[in-house]
C-alpha cells in the first residue's frame, strides 16, 4: 500500500470556502479509481504563518495506481484548487510506503 499525503495551509480568509470545496475534490480524486481511501485530519500546531493547515491521505494499493494518478488524472485535478486558492494556500505532497500495519492483541486473562 501506498499513501499519497497532500499538506496544505489555507488562509483564514476562505477557510470555510476551501473546507467545503476540499470535500468534493476529495471525492473527485476518489472517482478516479487510483485510490481506494481518504483521510482528511487538521494539522494540530500553530503556523507561523498562520491559517489552518490540514493534511488528506489517499491509499492506493499499488505503486502502479499512484504513477497513474500523478500521469493521467493530477494535472487536472491539482489545477482547479489552483486556480480558485491559488494567493491562499500553500500545498505540498509527500509519498509513504505502508511497511507494517500493527493493531492491538487481545489479551486474555
Amino acid at each position: 500500500m501506498y499513501i499519497y499525503n497532500v499538506t496544505i495551509n489555507i488562509d483564514d480568509s476562505v477557510h470555510d470556502e476551501w473546507l467545503v470545496w476540499i470535500k468534493d475534490h476529495i471525492q473527485d480524486v476518489l472517482g478516479t479509481g487510483r485510490f481506494v481511501s481518504a483521510k482528511l485530519t487538521q494539522v494540530l500546531v500553530e503556523e507561523e504563518m498562520g491559517g489552518v493547515t490540514y493534511s488528506v491521505q489517499y491509499t492506493a494499493k499499488t505503486r502502479e495506481d499512484l504513477d497513474e494518478y500523478y500521469r493521467v488524472d493530477a494535472p487536472k485535478l491539482r489545477s482547479d484548487g489552483m486556480r480558485r486558492f491559488a494567493d491562499k494556500m500553500v500545498a505540498f505532497r509527500t509519498e509513504l510506503k505502508v511497511v507494517n500495519e500493527f493493531y492491538p492483541t487481545s489479551v486474555s486473562n
